[in-house]
């Protein structure tokens, strides 16, 4: 094969192919995360990428796999935790929640501490901890206090570490699982509400290195990403929306727990209207 041949004109395999008729040649739908790597700057957005890829589940899990485990669900006072008790107890696990409500702020290690410390003397396991408290004001940056700030970071983020750290001891025992909560707003900050979306991106990245952490310890954590659901928190922030535009809260119980069941650690699963499986 020789210059004269024009081989040197062609540019890629696809190329070659063509010119010496030695296929046919089909393009097929691929992958918009699948990128190629060619310049130092494709390494940066493969990094990014990465960050903020999801999980979808397929298939169906049997809930009834929770019978017997021992729950516990932070935030279970309302919302999606209060559906994810009330689903996990028909199912016939034991499910013990905690909220500010009955006198257990997750911001504070000692009372955290305390509360997985007694369930787990009264039932000698603990299978499953879920964090579902949280909360959102709305205001910019410059109107809000300095201690309102700091109280919404405390909550949404050291309070999921303080979670974290007290499970590892007991769920190592159970070969357990840790489920936080994190938000369609983790992936682009939003404007009145930054703290929030801020400390729901820190979550993502909260799991992601706890898994690497936890992983030779057989203890699972990963993190439920839905969309606007309509709980109360939804609509003392943003009023009355049509029910169509929002996820039920049970669906995203559902998927959390049957997250739980699952062997999969390090991931953040995504529940969507419509495709959720």
């Amino acid at each position: 094969m020789s210059q004269e041949d024009g081989f040197n004109d062609v540019t890629d395999d696809c190329g070659l192919i063509l010119k010496y008729n030695l296929a046919d040649v089909f393009v097929v739908p691929g992958e918009e995360s699948n990128i190629k790597i060619t310049f130092k700057e494709d390494l940066y957005l493969a990094d990014r990428l990465f960050q903020i890829q999801s999980f979808k589940l397929f298939g169906n899990v049997n809930l009834n796999q929770l019978n017997d485990k021992v729950i516990i669900v932070f935030g279970g006072s309302k919302g999606i935790g209060k559906e994810i008790v009330i689903l996990a107890e028909r199912h016939g696990a034991k499910v013990y929640f905690f909220s500010r409500s009955n006198g257990v702020d997750i911001s504070k290690y000692d009372q955290v501490e305390t509360a997985v410390e007694n369930i787990f003397k009264n039932e000698g396991k603990i299978d499953f901890i879920v964090n579902t408290a949280g909360i959102l004001n709305i205001g910019s940056i410059a109107s809000r206090s300095i201690d309102e700030i700091i109280s919404e970071i405390n909550i949404n983020y050291l309070g999921a570490i303080n979670i974290i750290k007290t499970s590892i001891n007991y769920l190592t025992l159970s070969n357990g699982s840790i489920l936080l909560f994190t938000s369609s707003s983790y992936t682009r900050g939003r404007a009145l509400y930054s703290i929030y979306s801020s400390t729901k991106a820190a979550i993502v990245n909260l799991v992601q290195g706890i898994h690497e952490e936890l992983i030779h310890q057989n203890i699972r954590i990963n993190a439920i990403n839905p969309e606007r659901t309509d709980t109360p928190m939804r609509r003392n922030n943003f009023g009355k929306e049509p029910k169509n535009t929002l996820l039920d809260p049970s669906k995203v119980a559902e998927i959390a727990l049957q997250t739980l069941l699952l062997d999969i650690s390090g991931q953040i699963i995504d529940v969507r209207r419509g495709n959720t499986m």
